[in-house]
């Protein structure tokens, strides 16, 4: 498990560089006012635009809040919600799809076979849906929980239900956030962080039974 969590540090060292080396000048570019304009410069494609900045937040520095946000301002709360969902949902799909594509083998070095194993337990346990859905609200989990859940192999069925119920929620919120023009309100912190478990709580036995 140690060797695992070695695998953790990596990921979220790999997230934390660039905002590290450019996360004062991300800030200033990327103010809720600069997104908003970025967004609308975009015309009939500005909802493209900002779901490609939430996928692209897996690579690079991007506040994602604050797209979510600048969505929910031109879109307002329900339109914008759909496409701040979304966004948050692809990057989570791509995050995992492309860890347990081409990363699992280096994983397995770092880690070794029984140490991924030990993951594998922990992401298609029960432990593993709550992981995902909470760190959707968190900052840097979100992107390092999801390429977890695919280095470990994570039953894919169970991350989708997962990832809906952190992001959608998430999405909404900061989509209504920013369509109210509020931008960092402790509503929207507590919305995000009780509304994940509870939907979770609910979709769980739907999809999966009660065991």
């Amino acid at each position: 498990m140690k060797r695992l969590f070695l695998i953790f540090l990596i990921l979220a060292a790999l997230v934390l560089i660039p905002f590290a080396i450019m996360g004062e000048r991300i800030e200033d570019a990327m103010s809720m006012e600069n997104t908003v304009k970025a967004l609308q410069a975009r015309g009939q494609w500005a909802w493209a635009v900002g779901i490609g900045l939430l996928l692209a937040d897996l690579f690079l520095p991007v506040l994602g809040t604050v797209v979510m946000s600048a969505l929910g301002l031109t879109y307002g709360w329900l339109l914008g919600g759909i496409f701040a969902s979304l966004g948050s949902i692809g990057a989570g799909l791509l995050a995992y799809g492309l860890c347990r594509g081409a990363g699992r083998g280096i994983a397995e070095k770092i880690a070794g076979k029984e140490g991924l194993e030990q993951g594998e337990r922990l992401f298609s346990g029960e432990a593993g849906g709550w992981l995902i859905a909470l760190s959707r609200w968190m900052p840097v989990l979100p992107e390092v929980m999801a390429c977890m859940a695919g280095l470990t192999k994570m039953p894919l069925p169970k991350f989708v239900v997962a990832l809906a119920s952190g992001s959608v929620p998430l999405g909404f919120t900061f989509a209504a956030i920013g369509s109210a023009g509020v931008e960092k309100p402790v509503l929207t912190l507590l919305l995000s962080a009780c509304l994940p478990p509870v939907i979770w709580l609910l979709l769980k036995p739907v999809f999966f039974g009660k065991k």
